[in-house]
């Protein structure tokens, strides 16, 4: 049985932020990887570590999308681009799937004084 795949409004701008090469290829992947069997993990696909955004990720290249499986329906939240270990949405580096900021500089590597 086939999943319906559905995008959020804002994982939408983020899709035709990219470039249409880049649209045809992320569109491409999740009709081919998450229209039958979204939570069978794989190189491509990958379950996040509980956040409060998304279950899972779809790997294609350097772009990414996060989703959720809700029933029998896929929903796509976010799209972006993986650059390091940054994810980067409409040109910003995204921080909203992590459930554990990160630090200031300087507060987690600088020793106790003595």
């Amino acid at each position: 049985m086939p999943y319906r795949i559905s995008i959020t409004s804002d994982a939408e701008r983020q899709l035709r932020h990219l470039s249409a090469r880049e649209q045809r290829i992320v569109e491409t992947a999740i009709l081919a990887r998450l229209e039958n069997q979204p939570k069978t993990l794989s190189k491509s696909v990958k379950q996040l570590r509980a956040n409060p955004l998304a279950e899972f990720e779809l790997r294609v290249g350097d772009l990414r999308a996060l989703y959720n499986v809700e029933g029998d329906e896929v929903v796509i939240l976010i799209v972006g681009r993986k650059v390091g270990n940054t994810l980067v949405v409409e040109g910003e580096e995204f921080h909203g799937h992590q459930d554990h900021p990160t630090e200031p500089p300087g507060d987690a590597t600088q020793p106790d004084a003595p």
